[in-house]
């Protein structure tokens, strides 16, 4: 409310929740109110940084799958920033954003791929030359 009582208040905002009147106390209103944000900054993440919203699906079941990767990579990528895995071998400063975490993980993933390209050269132009193309 905008104002200390209900019959001054030009604007009132309701929280519907289904907890018991026990438990919805002032003080649990005010933390789980608080923790909506953590929420809302976990859907820009995905959205902007993963690619949630640069999906072409034509099916539900194709969206389901596409949701499910890209809430699996972050999770991974937030996991390993947490834990300190991917600062530990693949970055050079601490890893204060998830911009950063994922600049890492992107460095490390490029670097394996192309360690396996070294040993598995012969796989990848037998590819190659299915395509119709040569790769030396």
């Amino acid at each position: 409310m905008n104002a200390p009582s209900v019959e001054e208040a030009t604007e009132v905002n309701y929280l519907i929740t289904n907890v018991s009147s026990e438990k919805a106390t002032g003080e649990w209103i005010v933390k789980t109110y608080s923790q909506r944000n953590w929420v809302e900054v976990f859907y820009r993440e995905a959205k902007g940084w993963l690619g949630l919203r640069e999906y072409q699906t034509r099916s539900l079941k194709s969206l389901h799958r596409h949701l499910i990767l890209v809430f699996c990579a972050y999770s991974f990528i937030i996991w390993q920033q947490l834990t300190g895995g991917l600062r530990r071998r693949w970055a050079n400063k601490p890893l204060n954003t998830f911009t950063d975490a994922l600049s890492a993980f992107r460095t490390a993933i490029s670097y394996r791929f192309v360690a396996w390209l070294q040993e598995n050269h012969d796989v990848f132009a037998l590819h190659l030359s299915n395509l119709g193309l040569v790769w030396a």
